[in-house]
């Protein structure tokens, strides 16, 4: 097989991921806070050195301000539904995925106020679209750091310094873009930052993590027990404790752990780097296949490895099926959760195939995914 669909499950994942969660379900079996005997104090050793390494990788300066979720959407989630009340405005883009536009909807019909900055026909937005949306006034911006449509990045260097001046939250969705591309919540002026653990940060399903400032009281969505204060019938006001309630993913954040200690030994900008020249082979090769539509910013332009294209006259998901059946090559198509994004950039009614390769894609694969399209497209 030939996979290119990383951004939905970056896989095959680094070995020592497999090995960690193997060695956890076998070594680590007690539950992490819950008890004293020595398989609950390994498991909460995984938990507390997945948290810290987290943290460093993306610029984290309290690891108890990282809280640990199943996925990105579980994070949104508690972020939107925890931090937005009626009354308060809110911005965001045309790109978003349903993770973050679904959750809104339910929030508007409670009474928070929509501001949608239109991206261009390429996914992108600017620094002066958000100058000026904020100038109108917002409690929070909520931005996608990369698009799973176009892969179009998000301006988050100039986005933080206008949220922060418009006395705004900066709340990012970076499902797309953890242990990829660079992320440092401080420099970047991020408030919340909400991840997943099975894309590029190569855990395993399952894991995920919201980031959020130490000032901020986000409202939980969940209580129960924490394993601590048991004493105390009421849910503890500290991180993370204040969110994380319920036993952890604990083999899921020892395969995390393992994922992101492969990602700082390689070198995040070595698998960026990679990552980037794969993305630009395939664009390339894509632009010169007849009949194929390409959408999102060029080769070598600000984006992350996503790449999505149209074949003339056919269906997205009849064409992402031929090229699993006839050629063994895994990849998505349709609409990929996100109908806004194809709004903006007119896939709506045709959705799109996206190639997402990833650190493990290989040059001779990229080779032969062109081929059949190549050979589709001819038919």
């Amino acid at each position: 097989m030939i996979y290119l669909d990383n951004a939905a499950t970056s896989w095959p994942k680094p070995e020592a991921v497999y090995a960690a969660v193997d060695d956890c379900l076998r070594n680590c079996g007690g539950s992490p806070g819950r008890g004293g005997h020595r398989l609950a104090r390994a498991a909460s050793q995984i938990v507390f050195d997945a948290r810290e390494e987290v943290a460093v990788l993306l610029g984290i300066r309290n690891s108890s301000s990282l809280i640990f979720a199943y996925n990105a959407t579980d994070a949104l989630n508690m972020a939107l539904f925890g931090l937005l009340k009626p009354g308060d405005k809110v911005v965001t883009t045309s790109m978003e995925h349903n993770a973050v536009t679904r959750t809104l909807r339910v929030l508007e019909r409670q009474g928070v106020a929509l501001r949608v900055i239109q991206a261009d026909e390429r996914g992108q937005t600017t620094r002066e679209d958000f100058r000026a949306a904020l100038a109108q006034g917002a409690t929070a911006v909520v931005v996608g750091h990369g698009s799973n449509v176009t892969g179009a990045l998000a301006p988050l260097a100039e986005i933080g310094p206008l949220a922060a001046e418009a006395g705004a939250i900066l709340i990012v969705d970076a499902a797309q873009t953890a242990g990829v591309e660079d992320i440092d919540v401080a420099a970047m002026g991020i408030d919340v930052l909400a991840f997943s653990g099975h894309k590029g940060l190569l855990g395993p399903q399952g894991t995920g993590g919201l980031y959020v400032r130490d000032d901020l009281s986000v409202t939980p969505l969940r209580f129960g027990g924490t394993g601590s204060q048991s004493e105390s019938d009421a849910q503890p006001v500290f991180y993370p404790d204040r969110l994380e309630s319920g036993t952890a993913n604990t083999p899921g954040l020892a395969g995390l752990l393992a994922g992101v200690r492969f990602i700082r030994e390689t070198g995040p900008a070595v698998i960026r780097n990679r990552e980037r020249e794969l993305t630009d082979l395939l664009l390339e090769g894509l632009s010169r296949i007849p009949g194929v539509t390409l959408y999102g910013p060029a080769a070598g332009e600000n984006r992350t490895a996503v790449v999505s294209f149209t074949v003339r006259g056919r269906d997205s998901g009849e064409t992402a099926s031929q090229l699993d059946r006839e050629y063994g090559i895994a990849c998505r198509g349709g609409l990929h959760c996100a109908p806004w994004a194809h709004r903006t950039i007119g896939t709506l009614r045709t959705g799109t195939v996206r190639f997402s390769p990833g650190y493990y894609t290989t040059r001779q694969e990229i080779d032969a995914a062109l081929l059949a399209v190549k050979e589709i497209a001819g038919r």
